[in-house]
């Protein structure tokens, strides 16, 4: 087993952990309708059909298309490949196709694209989810800490003065 589908194998475990939080979650009071219409060949999906693809873990992987702020200010999935959207179409090659994709975004939108994109590159993707649509329609959203930035002086070089 290469190093992509161990560590992918090792995320599959910790989400079929967590995955039951998600799934006694209060159901959301007021359900939020998007402005935008969606104009993309990948499927949006809703709360129900991400739960039910999480229960198969083994077979998923989650690729959160937002920035590092975004993903700490509103939390996610507990597993994931962070690949922003601009940088997708480079980051192809290390990406499994012998998994089915479901592409993160805030509101799903940039997921729609990155959906769209892998896709037309012949990767078998169920759908794009928003973590807020998701989290009004009741999910659990895991909280990302970012880590803790490094004192100016462990970050320098080491110079020999002799």
């Amino acid at each position: 087993m290469n190093k992509m589908n161990k560590l992918i194998a090792v995320f599959a475990l910790a989400l079929t952990a967590s995955h039951s939080f998600a799934a006694d979650a209060p159901k959301a009071a007021e359900k939020y309708v998007d402005p935008n219409p969606w104009t993309h060949k990948t499927k949006r999906l809703d709360r129900n059909q991400i739960d039910k693809l999480l229960g198969h873990p083994e077979k998923l992987l989650f690729i959160d298309v937002r920035r590092p702020d975004e993903v700490t200010k509103y939390g996610g999935f507990p597993i994931y490949l962070s690949v922003q959207l601009k940088t997708l179409p480079e980051s192809l090659e290390y990406i499994p196709k012998n998994r089915t994709i479901v592409t993160i975004s805030i509101r799903a939108h940039r997921a729609g694209d990155a959906g769209d994109l892998l896709l037309s590159k012949g990767y078998k993707v169920a759908g794009a989810v928003g973590v807020l649509d998701y989290q009004d329609q009741g999910g659990t959203l895991t909280k990302i800490a970012a880590p803790e930035p490094k004192p100016a002086d462990a970050a320098a070089p080491v110079v020999d003065k002799k």
